[in-house]
């Protein structure tokens, strides 16, 4: 149903989710999970994550690292809109979603400082 976000990979670079996405869409496109986004992008975000303190249960973070790693790197210096608007969907069953913010920042600037 595409409700919470946590089966979110990436179709050509774009955020979708997994789990409402027929396989025919996929044919042809390259679908990346977590395990092969790009280290400096991979890294940067798993640095935040602990820095900020954002894993509790775990039920969510793949997905909302999987689309805060579209966002950061299309635009490593996001604005709070833009980080809530490309973050919305993706639900967070512990209520993290400010540490989570926080570390799609930090995790921007580590990828911005490594293009350097």
């Amino acid at each position: 149903m595409a409700l919470c976000g946590a089966c979110t990979v990436h179709l050509d670079g774009v955020p979708i989710r997994s789990c409402s996405t027929a396989v025919s869409a996929a044919v042809g496109k390259k679908i990346t999970t977590i395990e092969g986004l790009p280290a400096k992008v991979g890294k940067a975000l798993q640095e935040a994550w602990v820095a900020e303190e954002v894993p509790q249960c775990g039920y969510c973070q793949t997905g909302q690292m999987m689309t805060a790693a579209a966002l950061i790197t299309k635009n490593p210096n996001p604005s709070e809109a833009e980080i809530v608007g490309a973050m919305d969907g993706n639900v967070c069953r512990c209520g993290t979603y400010h540490r989570i913010q926080k570390a799609v920042v930090r995790a921007g600037k580590a990828v911005a400082g490594a293009k350097a």
